[in-house]
């Protein structure tokens, strides 16, 4: 049970701007999806009210104590993913998901907050004001390790999620030049190594065509082609609820999942799209300003990387859709259909909101 005391330190509004995100979420899944069977707007309420719960759940229990839990639910997540490798059932191409009861869960997805748990608890016990190699390279293997997993599932797009969690850590903590540089020939090391032996021939394809989307229209530019089209063709206001003919014409492909901003633009225009825009963008700074509100290092590490997990997932996405960065499956956070992601990303401002409201109790 949560103590009455931290209950009243609860962030509601955050609680209330995750939910009208998601709520917007679920008006444009059920215009984008209406015609397709599976009955996507009714899993996604079911997954919300899940998420939902499971985010009082994470909040009920204080942040040291699930950090102290973190190693475990890291070891086990990633003896989970090795073994889905060998034995789960390929479903969209790629072997992502197991079934739990009713729900198909992502473990990769799941693995986003136990690294934020794991990093805050390896990186508060660190005192000095740089980064150390040794710390660096181990924080590099904790999150390399499962990043490989999921790309040979093969999830590119969740892997690079990963990203921005590490990356946050090492701000914090404070990068010399020397790491800094490392790590960008490490980079561009693995990025050689990624196109010569890890990447598909279609997400070559991708990456090409970003450049020209128009040299494979009927191919690998398509999806940005039609995404560019739906937007633009939204104008100011947008051509109505259920009226979008790129959406309801089914010429847009992924439309309720990692293209639903297209949606949103075709169909609110530049208006709808400025108002989710600045949902966002009210929703991480406000994430970001609890960094302030924490009590201890750990509290600290936790809010940035959540609030930078959030943040790197809404930036891709919006760039993926208007032909800036490759199409990679990265949805929008809390507003494409999918239950992990939903779920993820519920939880990552849990781990904030878990943060924010006990800054009085961890002095």
């Amino acid at each position: 049970m949560i103590d009455r005391r931290v209950l009243r330190d609860i962030d509601w509004v955050l609680i209330g701007v995750v939910l009208l995100i998601a709520a917007i979420g679920m008006a444009a899944i059920y215009s984008s999806s209406r015609h397709l069977p599976g009955n996507y707007p009714l899993r996604q309420l079911a997954w919300i009210a899940v998420s939902l719960f499971a985010l009082f759940l994470l909040i009920s229990v204080d942040y040291q104590t699930l950090m102290t839990y973190s190693p475990y639910l890291y070891l086990a997540l990633v003896l989970i993913m090795a073994g889905m490798l060998a034995f789960a059932k390929l479903v969209a191409g790629t072997k992502s998901w197991i079934r739990i009861g009713f729900f198909q869960v992502q473990p990769s997805e799941l693995m986003k907050l136990v690294l934020v748990l794991f990093l805050a608890h390896l990186f508060s016990e660190y005192k000095k004001d740089h980064l150390s190699s040794s710390l660096g390279w181990i924080s590099v293997g904790l999150v390399a390790l499962p990043s490989a997993l999921v790309i040979l599932q093969p999830d590119l797009g969740t892997a690079m999620t990963y990203l921005p969690i590490l990356l946050g850590a090492f701000l914090l903590a404070g990068l010399r030049k020397k790491m800094v540089v490392i790590l960008l020939i490490s980079a561009m090391a693995l990025g050689l190594a990624g196109w010569n032996f890890a990447l598909k021939d279609y997400q070559k394809r991708r990456l090409m065509t970003l450049i020209e989307p128009s040299s494979d229209p009927r191919g690998a530019g398509y999806q940005i082609l039609q995404s560019k089209i739906a937007i633009g063709s939204g104008g100011v206001t947008g051509k109505g609820f259920l009226k979008g003919s790129q959406s309801q014409l089914r010429f847009l492909p992924a439309r309720h999942t990692d293209f639903i901003f297209s949606v949103i633009g075709e169909e609110f225009g530049f208006l709808g799209v400025l108002a989710v825009i600045l949902l966002y963008f009210f929703l991480v700074s406000r994430m970001f300003l609890a960094v302030g509100k924490a009590r201890d290092r750990a509290g600290v590490y936790i809010v940035f990387m959540s609030a930078s997990l959030i943040t790197f997932q809404f930036l891709v996405n919006v760039l993926m859709i208007i032909g800036l960065f490759p199409v990679t499956g990265v949805p929008l956070p809390l507003l494409s259909y999918g239950g992990s992601s939903l779920l993820s990303n519920f939880l990552a401002c849990g781990l904030v909101l878990n943060v924010k409201m006990r800054r009085f109790v961890n002095v």
